[in-house]
């Protein structure tokens, strides 16, 4: 058995067949029921012509097909590749053809828009629908999920893996198109599904998997960000490899009421939220109703900041339950996690030694200097991105021989050996010849108690070169003067990061992944300013 994701997760299988491998909505699979539908649906995409390599696009909201479809894409040593749901025709046209598709699984409502995003691909020629009560017509020969299942075999019978087989996570960071980070399931396995043994030392052979499953009783855990996010897919292998279960709330949008209610009807012991965009309203859910929680052990954010204010909220409704606030991304897998603070910017212990911050020259900076430099990460790291040996040579440099991924957070590495986290260098703001890091101005309006949420951007200005501006959206109900707000910031951050101009908009725009999206802040900042 190698360090193979299909290899691990039929060792589950083996393991503890009769345990509950997922929950969404009023369906749940035991480990032997979902090792039965993914090998069924495996069979029937090798009958299509589909194997080693090929890319299997998952066009679907959170459900129990898209763990099939997953597993079932792994088995045959294919890659399945997350599609964004909130995509129109041209940008699933780039990113069908980007990601070499040659299949589609895709909920039923999206056909005519895959239809028209696949009409130019020829490669694309397998389409598999997933019926959920839509009248959507289609123009592309299409086989029912179903219907899949019910042409392919029970049984195995794949051959070999390897440990160098591919896991590709698309992620469109904050700014720009989206673009595929490519792993070995080797390094993802250690590097971002927590080796096997979460909170623990990693396993050291395949086979111990089945050892560490017969010790403990299985984990929990709820993802519960939509499963075209990275974090959202590595929590469930992350759970799976656990022997516990993977519990789903069906549908597109992220609803903090059946989250609460999953926690508490299916005792999950683990909840995964991205950030304030997800963890604020789920905060105020708990504070508002009367959910048993004792179950849950910790809840963990990551892939975008989770501020003191939501932070403290969440400790007041939850406070038998780690709150962890993580560090990481698709390039990097799991970093660290955050020190309990109040006020400044996060501040994270790193895991491990394969991480550090390198300086302009690509050397590593010494902790409590004050240099301001890259984050890095050596070791197991990925392999770049698909179909862009450029972009990959830049963000995974060979420096003295070693290779490290560096996906752009600035950063400072403290005496203690912490690091502060100053934002991404892609979206850091030059006025007046003074770098000001969104985030850092970000975490002092969420501190303002009529703050819902906020995004800070810089736009064009012939004095400053780029000024400093805010979007910010109040919570329902309250009303706050601009003055207030203002000064509120101006308390917290220097005067060159306070925001020139401010304005309030009925709500913020972010990515699914609830990272904020730049891009749309920046035009959009624009032209509220007349520009």
């Amino acid at each position: 058995m190698q360090f193979n994701i299909a290899d691990l997760l039929e060792c589950v299988v083996d393991t503890v067949p009769e345990r509950t491998a997922v929950v969404c909505g009023d369906r749940r699979l035991s480990y032997a029921e979902l090792d039965a539908q993914a090998n069924r649906l495996a069979h029937h995409l090798l009958a299509q012509g589909i194997g080693s390599g090929d890319h299997v696009g998952m066009h679907l909201h959170n459900s129990v097909e898209y763990i099939v479809g997953m597993l079932a894409t792994l088995k045959i040593r294919a890659v399945p590749i997350n599609i964004n749901y909130r995509y129109v025709e041209e940008e699933l046209k780039y990113l069908f053809d980007n990601a070499d598709l040659v299949a589609v699984i895709h909920q039923k409502s999206f056909s005519a828009v895959v239809s028209a995003a696949a009409a130019q691909l020829p490669r694309l020629e397998t389409f598999i629908h997933v019926e959920d009560g839509s009248e959507a017509l289609k123009s592309h020969p299409s086989v029912d999920f179903e219907a899949a299942l019910a042409a392919g075999k029970e049984e195995r019978g794949f051959g070999p893996r390897s440990s160098d087989d591919q896991y590709i996570i698309y992620t469109g960071g904050t700014t720009g198109m989206p673009r595929g980070v490519m792993w070995r399931h080797e390094d993802l396995f250690f590097a971002g599904l927590q080796g096997g043994r979460p909170g623990g030392e990693s396993i050291e052979r395949p086979e111990e998997l089945a050892e560490v499953l017969r010790e403990g009783g299985g984990l929990n855990i709820h993802p519960a960000a939509p499963l075209i996010h990275g974090a959202a897919q590595l929590a469930s292998w992350i759970c799976m490899f656990a022997g516990g279960t993977v519990g789903l709330v069906p549908g597109r949008s992220f609803d903090p009421e059946s989250s609460c209610r999953l926690i508490s009807d299916e005792e999950m012991n683990v909840i995964n939220l991205v950030g304030d965009a997800m963890a604020r309203p789920f905060a105020e859910e708990l504070d508002r109703g009367d959910y048993d929680t004792s179950m849950l052990v910790a809840l963990s954010s990551a892939g975008a900041i989770l501020s003191d204010v939501v932070k403290d909220l969440l400790e007041e409704n939850l406070p038998d339950a780690m709150i962890l606030n993580n560090y990481g991304s698709s390039e990097t897998g799991h970093q660290g996690t955050a020190i309990s603070r109040k006020g400044g910017q996060p501040r994270f212990f790193m895991h491990g030694d394969c991480t550090t911050v390198l300086d302009d020259e690509m050397k590593r900076v010494e902790a409590g200097s004050g240099v301001i430099g890259k984050l890095a990460r050596t070791g197991n790291i990925p392999l770049g991105y698909y179909g862009d040996p450029e972009k990959t040579a830049r963000t995974f440099p060979v420096v003295d021989g070693v290779r490290y991924v560096i996906p752009g957070d600035m950063a400072l590495l403290e005496e203690d050996g912490s690091v502060t986290l100053l934002g991404r260098g892609a979206v850091c703001i030059n006025t007046g010849g003074e770098k000001v890091y969104p985030e850092e101005v970000e975490e002092a309006f969420k501190s303002h108690p009529a703050v819902m949420d906020v995004v800070v951007v810089g736009i064009p200005d012939e004095r400053w070169g780029e000024r400093v501006t805010a979007l910010v959206e109040l919570r329902q109900g309250v009303e706050a003067e601009l003055s207030s707000l203002e000064e509120h910031v101006r308390g917290k951050v220097a005067g060159y990061k306070t925001p020139r101009q401010i304005h309030v908009i009925p709500s913020v725009e972010r990515h699914p992944s609830g990272k904020p999206d730049y891009r749309w802040a920046r035009e959009t900042s624009i032209e509220l300013c007349g520009g």
